[in-house]
């Protein structure tokens, strides 16, 4: 690929498989490897395809862009799943803001903004969202007792 990153992974002369491999990277950086397995063991030959297009076109072609930061995506990303109802996905983009660098307090801030332009019913359950996924980061970083 060439030297010039303006574009990502998607440059003129990039193949489907570095664009798919560039977009895999990051996916993985951004969702956690452990998600990633768990969607491509689910994966059938009816959903192939889709696990192909979103790892090629939003992770490749989209999430690798160096325009904008991840934390800024991430926060476009949390925003669109509020305005759509989109509550599984905001969760698992929550999770993804947390490792791409946005506090609680980033994330309860655009969350208070998507109340003024998504709604406040949506942002309610929005909060109610990112709650059940605070408390589940706490669980999981919680010693066990002995």
């Amino acid at each position: 690929m060439s030297a010039d990153a303006r574009h990502g992974a998607v440059q003129p002369e990039a193949t489907s498989q570095e664009i798919y491999d560039g977009g895999m990277a990051v996916r993985r950086e951004v969702l956690g490897a452990a998600h990633v397995d768990r969607a491509n063991a689910r994966k059938d030959d009816f959903t192939e395809d889709f696990q192909d297009m979103i790892t090629r076109i939003a992770w490749g072609g989209i999430w690798t862009r160096p325009g904008i930061s991840r934390q800024m995506r991430s926060a476009v990303t949390i925003t669109a799943m509020v305005a759509h109802g989109h509550w599984e996905e905001l969760a698992m983009h929550i999770r993804a803001a947390i490792t791409n660098g946005l506090s609680r307090d980033e994330i309860k801030e655009i969350l208070l903004q998507t109340a003024i332009y998504c709604g406040v019913p949506s942002a309610n359950t929005a909060f109610k969202t990112a709650q059940q996924v605070f408390a589940e980061l706490d669980t999981a970083a919680s010693p066990s007792p002995n």
